[in-house]
């Protein structure tokens, strides 16, 4: 059987160590009919790569939520797999809206392996603040890094107006006020990384904090909630992963899917395995421990979700170009916006 999965330890260490222990056997988180290889594809290829193409060589894939809309054809509905109690268990264990976000025209296409959120991240010692209207001035006190690579900087232009920049004209005005001014005063280059890369740099001592990013729990850094506007809770775009079946490639290997889906979701493997490899698991239980899980747990559970329509990720990449482009080349906030909208209503 063959898996695919992302090009970080995060990703891949936990599938690989449950490979080698099947190699090995016997595996003591229970045995599966025939091992999994993991191939890998860079954090990039959530966004590049269709899913329903991947469908044709993979039999389980790791995959994005907003990239549903355009592969539910090539995908196997949960409901043909597990009963309806077990899939309410999965969903009762599991973190914030992680398992909703694979939920689609009332069928359930993936179930939530890594949970994830855009949290604020510091150095030790450095404390970022909790809310929006202080940021400002606290960005001139430290060495302040945005992230804006990739679709993070229209990810953060989302989590800071909480989705509804079409509808609240003045909610998008202010936001992408802030991210000039805060990235007036930050490293242009560094600001121009994925979160993996601004990770690495507030690790190395680049820079001091980001105040919204995805966050790692493996990084030696002090994670936090999101930020907040005055009366509002943290505002953050969900991220994670799920695990999602090829529909082209189910007829042969039904039940070894279902005992691999089973124990990478199992309790030992999202409690043990998973923190112990360097996974950031989707269990509940894990975020309500300490530390980097019980301090952005909060951010977590009240995360946005985002569009799953076919072509959003096409879209969402297009938006985050303009918005960072219109940031650098310092485009007066409401002229951005119109640009935006004109990008949403025409797509």
């Amino acid at each position: 059987m063959r898996g695919l999965t992302w090009d970080h330890p995060r990703g891949y260490a936990p599938l690989d160590e449950l490979t080698r222990l099947d190699l090995a056997g016997p595996n003591p988180y229970g045995a599966v009919p025939e091992p999994i290889v993991w191939d890998r594809q860079p954090l990039e290829g959530f966004e590049s790569e269709p899913i329903a193409r991947l469908c044709e060589t993979y039999d389980v894939l790791v995959v994005d939520h907003p990239g549903l809309g355009a592969a539910v054809e090539s995908l196997v509905p949960m409901e043909e797999l597990f009963e309806a109690d077990e899939l309410s268990a999965l969903r009762a264990g599991s973190a914030g809206r992680s398992f909703d976000s694979y939920h689609l025209d009332g069928r359930q296409w993936a179930l939530p392996l890594d949970a994830a959120t855009q949290v604020a991240a510091a150095r030790q010692g450095v404390r970022v603040p909790a809310g929006w209207t202080e940021m400002a001035a606290f960005a001139r006190d430290v060495r302040m890094v945005l992230c804006l690579g990739g679709p993070h900087a229209f990810l953060m232009f989302c989590a800071l107006c909480s989705g509804d920049f079409l509808d609240e004209e003045e909610e998008g005005v202010r936001a992408l006020e802030l991210m000039a001014e805060l990235l007036a005063g930050a490293d242009p280059d560094l600001s121009t990384r994925n979160p993996i890369g601004v990770l690495d740099a507030l690790a190395a001592g680049e820079a001091d904090c980001c105040p919204l990013l995805y966050g790692y729990a493996t990084y030696p850094l002090t994670f936090s909630d999101a930020p907040a506007w005055p009366g509002r809770p943290p505002g953050s775009v969900l991220g994670g992963t799920g695990l999602a079946v090829s529909r082209a490639r189910i007829g042969t290997v039904r039940e070894a899917v279902r005992a691999h889906l089973r124990r990478l979701l199992s309790e030992p493997v999202q409690t043990g395995l998973f923190p112990a490899t360097g996974g950031q698991p989707a269990a509940r239980a894990v975020w309500e421990t300490g530390g980097f899980y019980r301090g952005t747990r909060a951010t977590l559970e009240a995360a946005w979700v985002r569009p799953r329509f076919p072509g959003y990720i096409a879209l969402q990449e297009r938006s985050s170009a303009l918005i960072r482009d219109g940031l650098l080349a310092r485009v007066p906030a409401r002229d951005l916006l119109k640009d935006l909208h004109h990008e949403w209503r025409h797509r």
